[in-house]
């Protein structure tokens, strides 16, 4: 379990420590609880967790749920992407290779002409 401690400015000048907990483990203790293998009780006792925090981060993953089934881009039109922004960067390196031709070239006429 990896927790961090912060301080927090609380009324006047006492100080108070804010534990603050990784995403993998409010996930796993949410999950216990789900799955049955502790009570909502038995986790918040065990971790020092106020009910509602607990709750707070139960309420979340349950409403988050639907993102990991949805549906994502397809590999396919991932890489039609990915070839077309290829044939852009060709296109733009010849564009741009062409211009420098071109500015050298007149560079070079204008020196040879005394300008």
């Amino acid at each position: 379990m990896i927790v961090h401690v912060q301080s927090v400015q609380e009324r006047g000048n006492t100080m108070a420590k804010r534990r603050t907990f990784n995403p993998e483990f409010k996930a796993r203790v949410v999950l216990e609880e789900l799955s049955g293998v502790k009570s909502t009780a038995e986790i918040c006792r065990e971790h020092q967790l106020k009910p509602q925090v607990f709750s707070r981060w139960k309420t979340e993953l349950l409403e988050r749920v639907p993102e990991i089934f949805a549906t994502r881009p397809s590999r396919v039109d991932e890489q039609e992407r990915i070839a077309e922004l290829e044939r852009m960067v060709g296109r733009l390196t010849m564009e741009l290779e062409a211009a420098k031709k071109a500015s050298s070239i007149l560079t070079s006429h204008l020196s040879r002409n005394g300008r």
